[in-house]
């Protein structure tokens, strides 16, 4: 199935229903993680959603995947928030489904999309951010904020600037590479922890930017001046954020856990969990946490 975000890019998503479902249902639109599809991580969070009860889509963000928009492998924080919102109007004029319960799940980098699109978006009445990145602040300062002065972006800006005449000149778009692959040995863990998902059977995908050439050099450009989480402390609605407790990207759920308010939100730490861990390790992600916490706010 498709629908279509406001810039007139045809989304390809999948839809799962809950078994004998009766009435209009409370529903989920589920993405990520960034540089993932559908039949990834997000198709299984939708599926077991779906067989919990309620009607959930899993989708491929523009420019990606099954999805329409070119050039390929770009993203957008605005562009991307807004394939949230188009999910959310897909849904809300659906038959079988009750406008004034709609929730949406986003995963890794997507979690960050998802924080960005409920303090926008007043339609969504609870929001789960799983494993977050918040990929604004690092493609603005690196990974763990390693990268963060005026110097480090400058030098930044100024590659991807002679990157643009590159690909102007050529006519294409230069791929940034996936995840490493072969992995040397003295790869970071978490490098290793992105390898054993995208690089081998338990997630690898063809359709997969992270399991094969990447986002373009020029990608995330946007990314450096726009911090996606600017009014999250307006977000009225529900929040639960999960993370796991080893994971090297925890901080970024620590961190936009403290500028939310009201006490309608939650951060749910999975001990000695690591990133992927929340991925698809069916035994790790809290899904009864997630079924009691939409059962609240969509009920």
């Amino acid at each position: 199935m498709t629908f279509h975000n406001r810039y007139g890019i045809t989304l390809a998503a999948d839809l799962y229903e809950p078994k004998d479902a009766q009435g209009r249902l409370p529903a989920i639109a589920v993405c990520g993680p960034f540089g993932a599809v559908k039949e990834q991580d997000s198709g299984l969070y939708a599926q077991t959603m779906a067989e919990r009860g309620f009607l959930t889509i899993a989708f491929d963000p523009s420019y990606t995947g099954e999805s329409g928009g070119t050039p390929r492998y770009m993203a957008s924080p605005d562009i991307n928030t807004e394939d949230f919102m188009a999910a959310v109007d897909f849904l809300s004029v659906q038959d079988n489904v009750d406008p004034e319960r709609i929730g949406i799940i986003g995963i890794c980098g997507w979690g960050g999309m998802a924080l960005n699109a409920a303090a926008l978006d007043t339609r969504i009445k609870a929001t789960v951010a799983s494993t977050m990145y918040d990929m604004t602040r690092v493609n603005a300062n690196g990974y763990f904020d390693s990268e963060d002065s005026e110097e480090a972006r400058y030098e930044k800006r100024k590659a991807l600037c002679a990157q643009r005449i590159a690909d102007y000149k050529s006519g294409t778009y230069a791929l940034g590479g996936g995840v490493v692959d072969p992995l040397p040995e003295d790869a970071p863990f978490f490098v290793k922890d992105y390898y054993d998902y995208y690089k081998t059977p338990r997630g690898y995908h063809p359709r997969s930017l992270n399991s094969n050439g990447g986002w373009n050099v020029t990608g995330c450009q946007s990314f450096l001046n726009m911090p996606i989480l600017q009014y999250s402390q307006e977000i009225r609605n529900a929040v639960l954020i999960v993370h796991g407790e080893k994971a090297h990207s925890c901080y970024f759920s620590r961190d936009a856990f403290a500028k939310l308010t009201g006490d309608n939100k939650e951060l749910m730490i999975i001990p000695g969990a690591v990133h992927t861990d929340l991925y698809d390790r069916t035994d790790i992600i809290p899904f009864d946490k997630l079924e009691s916490f939409f059962e609240t706010y969509l009920h």
